[in-house]
């Protein structure tokens, strides 16, 4: 058992640090197993070495954080502990404060986890990244805010945002309207995160100029798009034949960010998923980039990074139980 205390020199930055009604440290001691006591602008830890010792890591971490004028919130408590709990030596400041762009409602975003980092490092220094890994893990969102930052310093003259209209139970011929109202709810996700980066008319504005077009996988067939910022959402429901298209548009100047949950596959039973496909033929070549995401990368609600290591372990199962031989 070990006991550490700290003392933070700044006592509005320490309330701050603990949170109303010392949340943050409730959240610290509850994931970590480790007891706190408050005196004042001192906090002492009592618990197992390591997990103290983690502990202390998190608290000194979240103050450097709020003397550089992050705001902290509860959540960024609960990523700082899970970044500091995948590498002990990592630096949240790095992290959090590698400012990707300021939406419309003056929200600062920026990668919240080790893989989200290294995932944003990828699209800065790659022209092709492939970013894979369950929902929730800020695959698409972090993209689209590249695009959208891409675009306002003028390192783009467009932004592509492209889906596979693959159906999911219901039928595209049952839906009402012309074609393009048709794919339209397919095309949903893209138009909410690009609303969520700037206001709606601003982006109302560059859709119907064309600078940002959002558009079905299919729209993409005999084009070259140079000078762009290309997305494709939801790879994972790519053939392989549709993949390879896509790939091959990239013109001068462009970046392609491709996104997918392989997990999630919607094709006809038989049918290979593109993005399966392209991660085992295109890991090894020069120039692409592939970002595995996982449950700890989850940026949603707390509860989806269980449901999702519950399903996770239901495929382990189930795909063992297929493998083992029949009792003869």
């Amino acid at each position: 058992m070990a006991n550490v205390q700290l003392t933070f020199e700044d006592n509005s930055l320490a309330q701050a640090l603990y949170g109303e009604h010392s949340k943050h440290l409730a959240i610290v001691s509850r994931s970590l197993g480790v007891k706190h006591h408050v005196r004042g602008n001192q906090v002492t830890l009592q618990g197992p070495e390591a997990d103290v010792r983690l502990a202390q890591r998190v608290l000194q971490e979240l103050y450097g954080l709020l003397q550089s004028g992050y705001p902290v919130l509860a959540q960024d408590v609960q990523y700082t502990i899970k970044i500091l709990q995948d590498k002990e030596s990592a630096s949240v400041k790095d992290i959090f404060l590698d400012t990707v762009y300021i939406s419309a409602m003056k929200r600062r975003i920026s990668p919240k986890s080790l893989n989200q980092k290294r995932y944003i490092e990828a699209i800065r220094t790659h022209d092709i990244v492939f970013g894979v890994g369950p929902a929730g893990t800020g695959k698409t969102y972090l993209a689209m805010a590249m695009a959208v930052a891409a675009l306002m310093n003028n390192d783009c003259i467009r932004i592509v945002l492209a889906r596979p209209a693959v159906e999911a139970g219901e039928k595209l011929g049952f839906l009402p309207g012309d074609l393009a109202e048709k794919v339209n709810p397919y095309l949903r996700p893209l138009y909410d995160a690009l609303h969520d980066m700037m206001d709606f008319e601003k982006a109302t504005r560059l859709v119907q100029r064309g600078t940002i077009e959002v558009a079905p996988l299919a729209f993409m067939r005999g084009r070259t798009l140079n000078d762009s910022f290309v997305i494709l959402d939801e790879a994972q429901n790519t053939t392989s034949e549709q993949m390879m298209m896509f790939l091959t548009r990239l013109g001068f100047g462009s970046k392609a960010v491709i996104t997918g949950d392989v997990t999630q596959i919607d094709l006809p039973p038989g049918a290979r998923s593109g993005l399966v496909e392209a991660r085992d033929l295109l890991q090894e070549v020069e120039g692409i980039a592939f970002v595995h995401f996982t449950e700890r990368d989850v940026v949603r609600h707390p509860l989806v990074q269980d449901i999702i290591r519950a399903y996770d372990l239901r495929r382990t199962r189930r795909a063992s139980h297929e493998a083992d031989p029949p009792l003869t």
